[in-house]
């Protein structure tokens, strides 16, 4: 699946509690995705969790979760992190199901 093809979906019913956070960020629901990414505790998990700290503009808890991911505090667009992250969650998915 692509970015394209994921910003598409209607009614996601199989996604990841990760990628379903981010399809929900995608329509506009920042708190339904953030009850979401909190919930995972994983390098993942922290990683969309800073992106949504980042994205309300929490700068300090954004930079705790970076941290938390082993990522680096990004300098892009908050559209292309979105887009980078989607990317790499679709990929690790799909490497899951083969």
């Amino acid at each position: 699946m692509t970015v394209i093809e994921f910003q598409s979906l209607k009614e996601p019913s199989i996604l990841s509690p990760l990628l379903m956070a981010l399809w929900q960020d995608g329509q506009g629901d920042w708190h339904k995705a953030h009850e979401l990414a909190q919930d995972v505790e994983t390098a993942d998990g922290a990683w969309v969790h800073a992106y949504l700290h980042r994205k309300e503009g929490d700068a300090s808890n954004a930079n705790y979760g970076y941290r938390q991911a082993g990522k680096k505090i990004p300098t892009q667009t908050l559209k292309q992190e979105w887009e980078e992250i989607v990317t790499e969650l679709l990929k690790k998915e799909s490497v899951r199901k083969a």
